[in-house]
């Protein structure tokens, strides 16, 4: 379907208001056009707490990452007094990019005409300024970006203006508490570069409608209860599923002890919550692992995916032998969902892409595009 002249037009959107199983989904336009694109990134990402991984990524002072999210050059660095904290990565004499990848500095010196920071972003050299009126080192540190944690995980937030982190996630941590996240171990990230919008992907992982289909030969086979999504108090839904065994495991295989704090549902499944607006976890009898997305354009995202593990797990000596299985599961299932949603994303990319309906099946997909309206569309 072609983009509207007044894509922003709450009109355009009335069937997707209508309750699930009398709505349509949302127009193709949404996930192609860089109007809406740039829409969401003014009033969605820019505007609330972004998931950006685990502290345990840099755990030494001077470790840092850097990566672009929605079109902000970002850097994380541990400090010295072991605080992890964010900002822009740019300098601030004439914005060039700082730090690329992961790494350990000591400092922080642009390549351009080495402006020279300490890891806690404040400025220490600035060569050939002296003659400059009025120019203060202590006024041209790197813009900080506001940074909180929950369970060992960083989020980020580029609007001073919104509440805090807990305010955000709600009662998620209470849902979550008995998984003990402080004492998980990151043992893997594995990144993806998609070519599909980030919806699309979220989506996806968000119903189990596609599972037989998509995951016939892998996540199919493991046995489920599939129960309403779950009653979330927060930014963020979510499904939780009923079932005996590890739902991080290819069925048949097993693997490693269960967490041992486990409690209530907690103890009986898995939780499946999507952090508004792009992260979603899976919290399991033995792990827990991450999709992170990081918006790109209107038709491309970076998918981060991250497994944990409990820090007693983790030291076993036959760790190494048993997570493989783990990962192995996780390298077949996610390029599954990946491909399929390249596909949906060039079959959106037609001018004769329709409406569609929505099934008993996608409750939350239904939820999240109603929940991104609320915030892209004029109120």
């Amino acid at each position: 379907m072609s983009e509207p002249l007044e894509q922003f037009n709450p009109a355009h959107y009335a069937g997707v208001r209508r309750p699930l199983l009398e709505a349509e989904t949302l127009p193709a336009w949404c996930y192609t056009s860089k109007a809406f694109y740039d829409r969401e990134v003014e009033r969605i990402f820019m505007r609330v707490w972004n998931f950006v991984g685990r502290a345990d990524a840099i755990p030494r002072a001077g470790d840092y990452m850097a990566f672009d999210f929605a079109g902000v050059p970002v850097v994380l660095i541990r400090g010295k007094d072991r605080e992890v904290r964010a900002f822009v990565n740019v300098c601030r004499h004439r914005g060039t990019k700082l730090l690329d990848g992961k790494g350990n500095a000591t400092a922080i010196k642009c390549p351009y005409h080495s402006w020279t920071y300490a890891i806690d972003g404040t400025l220490e050299i600035a060569p050939q300024m002296e003659e400059t009126v009025g120019f203060d080192k202590t006024a041209y540190g790197l813009k900080p970006i506001r940074l909180e944690t929950w369970g060992g995980f960083l989020f980020i937030a580029f609007d001073d203006r919104v509440d805090g982190l807990a305010s955000h996630l709600g009662d998620l941590p209470r849902v979550l508490e008995s998984y003990g996240l402080d004492d998980l171990v990151c043992t893997r990230r594995k990144t993806y570069d998609l070519a599909c919008n980030w919806k699309v992907y979220v989506e996806n992982a968000m119903e189990s409608y596609h599972v037989p289909t998509v995951h016939g030969g892998t996540l199919q086979k493991q046995w489920r209860d599939i129960n309403p999504p779950i009653d979330a108090h927060g930014q963020y839904c979510g499904l939780y599923t009923r079932h005996q065994g590890s739902r991080a495991l290819l069925a048949g295989e097993t693997g490693f002890p269960y967490i041992a704090s486990l409690q209530g549902d907690a103890a009986a499944g898995t939780y499946y919550p999507l952090i508004y607006p792009s992260t979603m976890f899976g919290c399991t009898y033995d792990c827990v692992w991450w999709l992170e997305l990081h918006p790109m354009g209107p038709a491309r995202t970076k998918l981060i995916v991250g497994s944990c593990f409990p820090r007693a797990t983790v030291a076993r000596p036959d760790f190494d032998d048993v997570v493989a299985r783990y990962y192995r599961r996780w390298d077949l299932s996610i390029p599954e969902d990946n491909v399929i949603s390249e596909r949906q994303q060039e079959g959106l990319a037609s001018p004769f892409s329709p409406h569609g309906r929505f099934s008993y099946m996608e409750p939350l997909v239904h939820t999240i595009d109603n929940w991104v309206l609320d915030r892209v569309l004029d109120q």
